[in-house]
C-alpha cells in the first residue's frame, strides 16, 4: 500500500511540475468507497491524509472505526439533503453540492453543530442526465445565494466528466470548470473563494491537473476495481 500511495503521489506531483505548477497545489482524495475500515486504516498508516467517501451510512460506520485517526473527510457523492446533519459531523469538505436546497439543509445542520462547514458546488459540465450538479449557466446564480449562508463556505468547484478511454477527451471538460472558476472569482462574491477545484480520477487525474485541478479523487488505482 505504501509504494502505491508513493507513486501515485509522484504521479501528481509530476504532473504538477510539468505544467509549472507547484505540487504541493495539488492533493490526493483517496476514495474509500466499499473499502473496509481495517483496508482504509493501512491506507491511511501508508500516508493517506484525505479520504473520499461516497455514502452516508457506510462512511459512518467507518468514521467511527477510524475516528482517532490524523485524517481529513471529504463526501464526494450525491448527497440528499434529509442527509445533511449526519454529512456536517463526519465530513470537513462536501464536494457535491448541487442545489439551494442543500446548501440550505447544510446550513442549519452546520449552526446546530457550531460549525461553519466547507463546501464545493457541483457542476455537470457535460450536461449528462444520469450525473448529478447544477448547470454551468446556473451555477453562478447558485453560489451566489449559497455565499450568503452564515454557515456554509464556498471553496470552489467539483465535476466529473465523461468517462473516456482516452484521458485526453475529458480535457475540454476541466478546462471548461476551470474558466467558471475563473469568471465566478473574478466576481469577489462574499462568502466564496474558488481556491479549489475537485476534478479527475484514476483515469485522467494528470489531465485534470494540467488544467488546474487542486484536488484528485483517486480509488481504483489504490484499492483496486470496486467490489
Amino acid at each position: 500500500m505504501k509504494k502505491i500511495l508513493e507513486d501515485i503521489n509522484r504521479r501528481i506531483a509530476d504532473a504538477a511540475t510539468g505544467c509549472g505548477r507547484d505540487p504541493k497545489s495539488v492533493r490526493l482524495v483517496t476514495v474509500s468507497k466499499t473499502v473496509d475500515a481495517q483496508r482504509v486504516a493501512k491506507a491511511i498508516d501508508a500516508g493517506a491524509t484525505i479520504l473520499g467517501e461516497n455514502y452516508i451510512q457506510e462512511a459512518r460506520d467507518k468514521f467511527n472505526a477510524l475516528v482517532d485517526r490524523p485524517v481529513k473527510w471529504h463526501f464526494i457523492g450525491h448527497l440528499q439533503s434529509n442527509k445533511a446533519k449526519y454529512a456536517v459531523r463526519m465530513f470537513d469538505l462536501i464536494h457535491s453540492v448541487d442545489s439551494l436546497k442543500l446548501a440550505i439543509a447544510l446550513d442549519k445542520a452546520a449552526q446546530k453543530n457550531g460549525k461553519c462547514q466547507d463546501i464545493l458546488i457541483q457542476v455537470n459540465i457535460s450536461g449528462e442526465e444520469s450525473k448529478s450538479g447544477t448547470t454551468e449557466d446556473d451555477a453562478m446564480h447558485l453560489i451566489e445565494a449559497a455565499g450568503r449562508l452564515e454557515h456554509v463556505r464556498v471553496r470552489g468547484l467539483m465535476t466529473m466528466p465523461p468517462y473516456y478511454d482516452e484521458p485526453e477527451l475529458a480535457r475540454p471538460y476541466f478546462r471548461r470548470l476551470a474558466a467558471l472558476g475563473q469568471r465566478i472569482a473574478g466576481q469577489h462574491l462574499p462568502g466564496v473563494a474558488m481556491e479549489e477545484l475537485s476534478m479527475g480520477m484514476t483515469g485522467d487525474f494528470e489531465v485534470a491537473i494540467e488544467e488546474g485541478a487542486t484536488l484528485v479523487r483517486i480509488g481504483t488505482a489504490i484499492f483496486g476495481p470496486r467490489q
